[in-house]
């Protein structure tokens, strides 16, 4: 295996234990599907989380693949999910979504007047 290939392997690995203590016990690993990505954890409802283990951003290049692989999902949403340099905590890492799908994951937990689209 890779180095690269082995430092996303942790990373993944340390977002679905983080999630599995924090109420999401079918949290998993997604497998590799080629053209057709998915993203890199299932098991969080109708979202798509991609797992990025880079030493320079690229959230543009990001939030582009999250895109595609929310649609090839079939999923509501979805966000990056990004180490931050210095720790192996999950908690501390960075979610990176586009600001009105956040927006709309805020309407839907019921925040908001009502009156948008």
């Amino acid at each position: 295996m890779s180095k690269q290939r082995a430092k996303g392997t942790a990373a993944e690995t340390a977002v679905v234990r983080f999630l599995q203590d924090h109420g999401f016990p079918h949290a998993e690993r997604r497998a590799l599907h080629g053209t057709a990505d998915r993203g890199d954890i299932t098991g969080v409802g109708p979202v798509v989380l991609e797992v990025k283990n880079h030493k320079a951003l690229d959230l543009a290049g990001w939030l582009k693949e999250l895109e595609a692989e929310i649609l090839n999902a079939g999923a509501m949403t979805g966000a990056v999910v990004a180490k931050r340099r210095g720790t192996t905590d999950a908690a501390a890492w960075y979610a990176i979504l586009p600001f009105g799908d956040l927006v709309e994951l805020l309407r839907d937990a019921g925040y908001g007047d009502g009156n948008g689209r």
